[in-house]
């Protein structure tokens, strides 16, 4: 018997090995000068994975005012893109597809993570709670809410 689980299937012009795809999981790993670059550790993690037949990457930040926790990877310099392309150039070696969750924290940031700007939001709105993974605990600040001219920074 043969399941449906493990029969390729296409999805508009790729056709992924089997139906199982990895959910993204933030694992807190990149490094380099910004702390953002994805690496060999990276590149490891995801190439285990390669019996799904598409992976989604961790959540990775689109520009360095949408960061929020420590050692997340982006994507807006040419070291993370290299640092990306190394790592999807071997999890298609690897007989896998895998997809980049775009990712901007908005007003779950802290100035901490932001050279002491605030952070930018939708609305100037606060999160109510504290800021995951910071000792001693920290409460969220109140954004600042984007301007209409900083929308195409972000997109």
């Amino acid at each position: 018997m043969s399941l449906p689980l493990l029969k390729p299937m296409k999805i508009g012009s790729i056709t992924l090995k089997n139906r199982i795809v990895m959910s993204p999981l933030t694992r807190s790993r990149a490094d380099g000068a910004d702390g953002r670059t994805p690496n060999d550790l990276m590149m490891e993690y995801y190439v285990q994975r390669c019996d799904a037949g598409m992976i989604i990457t961790e959540a990775t930040a689109v520009m360095p005012m949408g960061v929020g926790y420590r050692n997340t990877p982006g994507i807006w310099s040419e070291a993370h893109v290299t640092g990306w392309k190394k790592i999807t150039d071997a999890v298609h070696a690897a007989g896998s597809k895998i997809v980049l969750q775009l990712w901007h924290v908005g007003r779950v940031s802290h100035p901490m993570f932001l050279n002491g700007e605030t952070p930018v939001a939708p609305s100037a709105v606060a999160l109510m709670g504290h800021v995951s993974n910071v000792r001693p605990s920290t409460d969220y600040v109140l954004p600042r809410a984007l301007e209409i001219n900083e929308i195409p920074e972000v997109i």
